[in-house]
């Protein structure tokens, strides 16, 4: 595997890892329609845990079934399919090395009344199947999120000796947050800010909104205004993710129209994003339709910005 410049560029951020980990990293970067320009998209399929299957994937039966989310990433040209341990383990022998993939090592479910995950997989498990990464959900904010970042601490630190990527979805929510709060500009760029302080190599969060939640940081966004444009709204979560030398990918959320999906990734694209990681609005679309709208957000990120 020959590397890009910019995949190159994209590993020298990353000035403690092992060959291990950035050859992993690599492997993400490098992979699909989109490999070699530092822009990702990936399909992570973990609502089953957190919303139940009929609501993950009655919209289309088809996904179901394991075998199914692996041939639609690999069929879109995706960079990678994250999933957690007995999804993975369906399709593992069957998809061996056709796709990166990311273990979802811990979860939430719809039955929970707590702002909390349980582990639901190990770092072995991660190595066993062939992933190239293991993926952690943190929730700022929540009575929870302290317990959280130390199970993040030691399952990353386990992860990247053994040469593995760390992926952290930074989701803030908890009881001092509304749900304008949880998407809130401030809120949103601080989640990120510390998904990377936590040591992740790619960080997940939601969009954010022009809304600022935080009293306390409204005089700074007054005094330090970000333009009410969503384009700009991105390029100051890159900006909080140590201005850009982390990773970044946006989640896609509920599922919606083509049209409006696609004019979030166009400004997450000019806002110097790294990506997307579509779930229910891939999975959720019978295969043409996600294949089709799947293509269309590759080619917004292979355009000059």
């Amino acid at each position: 595997m020959k590397l890009t410049r910019r995949v190159k560029e994209i590993l020298s951020w990353y000035e403690s890892d092992n060959p291990g980990t950035k050859g992993n990293l690599a492997r993400i970067l490098m992979e699909g329609k989109l490999g070699g320009t530092g822009r990702m998209v990936i399909l992570p399929v973990d609502q089953g845990f957190e919303h139940g299957p009929a609501r993950s994937f009655a919209p289309n039966p088809a996904a179901y079934d394991p075998h199914y989310l692996f041939e639609l990433a690999i069929e879109a040209g995706l960079n990678a399919y994250a999933a957690p341990l007995g999804m993975i383990e369906a399709g593992a022998a069957t998809f061996a090395g056709a796709i990166p993939t990311i273990l979802k090592v811990n979860s939430s479910n719809g039955l929970s009344t707590t702002k909390d995950q349980a582990v639901t997989g190990t770092v072995a498990d991660a190595l066993r199947l062939g992933c190239s990464a293991i993926g952690f959900t943190i929730y700022p904010g929540s009575e929870y999120q302290f317990e959280m970042m130390e199970e993040l601490r030691e399952l990353a630190e386990e992860a990247k000796a053994a040469g593995l990527a760390v992926v952290v979805w930074s989701y803030p929510r908890g009881p001092m947050l509304d749900k304008v709060g949880e998407t809130a500009l401030d809120i949103a760029a601080y989640a990120a800010h510390m998904a990377a302080l936590c040591g992740a190599h790619i960080i997940k969060v939601k969009p954010p909104t022009a809304a600022i939640s935080l009293d306390a940081a409204k005089k700074t966004y007054e005094k330090f205004p970000i333009e009410d444009d969503g384009a700009k709204r991105f390029a100051h979560i890159v900006q909080a993710c140590f201005n850009g030398r982390r990773l970044v990918v946006f989640s896609g959320g509920e599922a919606r129209t083509n049209e409006s999906l696609l004019d979030e990734v166009r400004a997450i694209h000019a806002g110097g994003g790294n990506g997307s990681i579509v779930g229910r609005n891939a999975f959720q679309r019978s295969k043409a339709d996600a294949l089709a709208l799947l293509g269309s957000i590759i080619d917004v990120y292979k355009t000059k910005v």
